[in-house]
């Protein structure tokens, strides 16, 4: 098995195993009064399945995320991005002119 699917199957388990302890949590510490929604309904098991697959998925992604990210390479080819860069642009500044602008008297009065 290559590397990379090695890589992202372990990830996704390690996620998958995070959203379980999360929503255990959740259930445990009764947030949002979860526990009592889940114990009195009859569905409520497959409502836990629905919420552990759908924080699963989210969980798995971001530690893959950041799997990958931590897979950077050291560069030590120099500094980077301390060089100045001069342009020599002419000014697109231009000065402010006045217009006049026709203004009716009766706009003026206050409307009743």
């Amino acid at each position: 098995m290559p590397k990379l699917i090695r890589l992202y199957i372990t990830h996704v388990i390690i996620g998958f195993g995070i959203a379980a302890a999360f929503v255990a949590m959740l259930l445990y510490f009764n947030v949002a009064n979860l526990w009592h929604l889940v114990s009195t309904s009859d569905i409520g098991l497959l409502a836990v399945i629905i919420l552990w697959w759908s924080h699963g998925i989210v969980f798995a992604g971001v530690q893959f995320g950041i799997a990958v990210m931590g897979m950077k390479e050291d560069d030590q080819t120099g500094g980077g991005g301390k060089r100045q860069l001069e342009l020599h642009l002419p000014s697109l500044q231009q000065d402010p002119v006045l217009i006049p602008v026709p203004v009716d008297e009766d706009s003026n009065k206050p409307k009743r």
